[in-house]
C-alpha cells in the first residue's frame, strides 16, 4: 500500500520561496515606477535594469514555489 502524505518540509520550503516572490512582486514595480518618474537622472538606466530583474525573478519564483507544493503533495517517493 502506497504512502500518500504530504511532505512537510518540501511544503513550508514551497511557501517560504511564494513568500520572496510577493516581496518581489511588489518591490519590482515599485524599483520601476522610479526609474520611470526621473528619466533624466544618472540612475535611471540601472534602477530600470535592477526593477525588471526583479520582476522576471518574481515570475521565477511563483513558479518555482509552486512546483515545490505541488511536488510535496503529489509526489510518489
Amino acid at each position: 500500500m502506497e504512502n500518500n502524505k504530504t511532505n512537510k518540509v518540501v511544503l513550508f520550503q514551497g511557501i517560504k520561496t511564494l513568500i520572496f516572490a510577493a516581496l518581489s512582486l511588489l518591490m519590482g514595480p515599485v524599483l520601476l515606477s522610479f526609474a520611470f518618474s526621473k528619466p533624466n537622472d544618472k540612475l535611471y538606466i540601472p534602477l530600470l535594469i535592477v526593477g525588471c530583474l526583479v520582476c522576471v525573478f518574481a515570475i521565477f519564483l511563483i513558479f518555482k514555489g509552486i512546483r515545490l507544493i505541488m511536488n510535496s503533495m503529489f509526489k510518489k517517493n
